[in-house]
């Protein structure tokens, strides 16, 4: 008699749009339970994860549901601008959003992870390098990749927990040209997919030997060292 394989269960916060939108409709088209949060419509659980009464609902669904977790995406956050014009509460907000909300689910689900289960964490390249009036985003960004590895030694021999920091990609479709793409040393911007792409590799169980890491997905930008005019530098081509 043929066993029936059980669908994974992925978990996946900020999914309604953008990044978290496509990594929502990759697992789908795997068979994977998608189990998304977003404060706009979705299929599965619509709230704010900012609220704390709002994610332990949410958790406590996920697992009437199905019972376990095999991967938890940490994607949303947002900005509200920084020094110039962002609050304490807006700032405070950033961060709930994108650092204690995945630590309160990651606490919520730890009993529930299945085995080889993995936790990907969406920081940013912002995380090490900033543009004027970022604060709010930045920090969060730097806030969630110091929690990865600090959860990839509490959770060792249980979960792999991983980050991945993406640089410019576009989430319209449109296919952008002149210097948005050629002062990328790949020669063009990122899309949605190479984000894709990297989170089903650390998902898979044959990334089991990596954990407590940060891939950079940038089209090589974080690697390029720019002097010429500094913010007002102008790309001139070869």
């Amino acid at each position: 008699m043929m066993s029936v394989k059980t669908p994974k269960v992925a978990v996946v916060t900020g999914g309604a749009q953008g990044i978290g939108q496509a990594i929502c409709n990759y697992f789908t088209a795997q068979g994977v339970q998608v189990c998304c949060i977003d404060v706009q419509d979705n299929p599965y659980f619509v709230g704010d994860i900012a609220d704390e009464t709002v994610l332990r609902a949410f958790a406590d669904r996920v697992i009437a549901d199905y019972g376990r977790v095999d991967y938890l995406i940490n994607n949303a956050c947002l900005s509200r601008g920084g020094l110039e014009n962002c609050s304490y509460d807006d700032f405070n907000y950033v961060l709930k959003v994108g650092v204690s909300a995945p630590f309160l689910l990651t606490q919520l689900f730890t009993p529930f992870f299945s085995a080889q289960a993995s936790i990907v964490n969406i920081s940013s390249t912002r995380s090490f390098m900033s543009q004027a009036n970022t604060e709010s985003y930045s920090a969060a960004k730097g806030a969630i990749s110091a929690l990865t590895h600090a959860m990839a030694i509490s959770l060792a021999g249980k979960v792999r927990v991983n980050s991945i920091s993406p640089g410019w990609i576009d989430t319209t479709g449109d296919e952008l040209t002149g210097a948005d793409a050629s002062q990328h040393p790949v020669g063009r911007v990122g899309h949605t997919d190479d984000i894709v792409n990297a989170v089903t590799f650390l998902c898979d169980p044959k990334s089991s030997f990596i954990t407590g890491q940060d891939i950079v997905v940038d089209g090589g930008m974080a690697k390029q060292m720019i002097f010429h005019q500094d913010g007002g530098w102008h790309f001139q081509g070869k």
